[in-house]
């Protein structure tokens, strides 16, 4: 048995396949480090606890299905990054069944919040990049925004509308596809 894991990040690729082979309940400390053939005490040298492994399982997870290209410019268009968030999520809902609507269960008391937290960041960081992307587009009609109907709020809108999808595992954007355009363009 190896007794020493080259990296975190090597644990969290086991976790990973394990929620795609095996489900949620794989999730522990002895059964991943099981998998990842090291002792239980390796796999401590990364985390704390069980919730902390969950917890960077579930951040690895967001990360995995909602990575972002690098250089913004890979979108021509704020609809074809709304675009690539549903197939992303449709994919991740292939890859990972049931993971939008079953990882919050893993979190009791405490690890409550700390997941909340996690799926909150994740949340920040896809509205922001979406507003990079909106912000770039230079195919916006002309006076499309004011005052009271900002960018910001632009994209406040489209999240909950791509966050009630994802709840809903609604992965045909037309509707929001249509509606962006009219909006916008």
């Amino acid at each position: 048995m190896n007794t020493v894991v080259t990296s975190r990040e090597a644990i969290l690729n086991v976790s990973r396949e394990l929620i795609i082979t095996q489900g949620w309940s794989a999730i522990n400390i002895r059964t991943v480090a099981a998998a990842c053939n090291v002792s239980v005490g390796s796999i401590y040298n990364y985390f704390n606890s069980k919730s902390d492994l969950i917890a960077a399982t579930v951040e690895s997870v967001w990360r995995d299905i909602f990575h972002f290209p690098e250089n913004k410019r890979d979108f021509d268009s704020f609809l074809s990054c709304v675009e690539w968030v549903y197939d992303s999520m449709k994919k991740g809902d292939e890859k990972y069944p049931g993971f939008f609507t079953l990882h919050s269960m893993n979190f009791m008391g405490k690890e409550r919040l700390s997941g909340q937290q996690l799926m909150a960041q994740a949340w920040e960081h896809m509205q922001k990049r979406l507003y990079t992307v909106l912000m770039s587009d230079q195919n916006i009609r002309s006076g499309t925004f004011d005052a009271n109907f900002t960018p910001d709020k632009f994209v406040e809108i489209i999240f909950s509308l791509i966050v009630s999808s994802l709840l809903q595992r609604s992965y045909d954007c037309s509707g929001i596809s249509g509606m962006i355009r009219r909006v916008l363009y």
